[in-house]
């Protein structure tokens, strides 16, 4: 007797291709930050920092401190406004929207990413895997 996947293989190829081609439409940046999102194997936590920045006119991430762009990778070291840490995805989005005052998010694009980047990170820290946040 052969066997059926309960994945439907072609639904999912589709879902690939649709979330690759909306990777690449412009996003605006939220004033209020950006975040960090880490796991913590030894406690078994999903860490989130919350990092400042300022918007030039060109709609590029600067540094508050320098007025300088951010870059995207380098070896510039900044400190985290605040640290949010919870063992899933749904207590660390409380901390963050229901218990953080001010809230550190304006923009519900930049929640709802973030929401599919906690879920995501939740899954490898339950699965053992290595997370990299998109």
């Amino acid at each position: 007797m052969a066997s059926t996947s309960p994945i439907n293989t072609g639904i999912v190829d589709q879902i690939r291709l649709l979330d690759e081609k909306l990777s690449h439409r412009f996003i605006s940046l939220d004033p209020s930050g950006y975040f960090i999102i880490k796991l913590d194997e030894s406690s078994k936590e999903l860490v989130v920092e919350h990092y400042t920045n300022d918007i030039d006119d060109l709609g590029r991430a600067i540094d508050p401190a320098t007025g300088k762009p951010l870059a995207c990778q380098g070896q510039v070291v900044r400190e985290p406004t605040k640290i949010f840490r919870g063992r899933s995805a749904k207590e660390v989005g409380i901390k963050l929207t229901e218990k953080s005052s001010p809230c550190p998010l304006s923009r519900l694009d930049h929640a709802l990413y973030l929401g599919r980047e906690l879920q995501k990170a939740e899954g490898c820290l339950v699965n053992t895997k290595h997370y990299v946040q998109d």
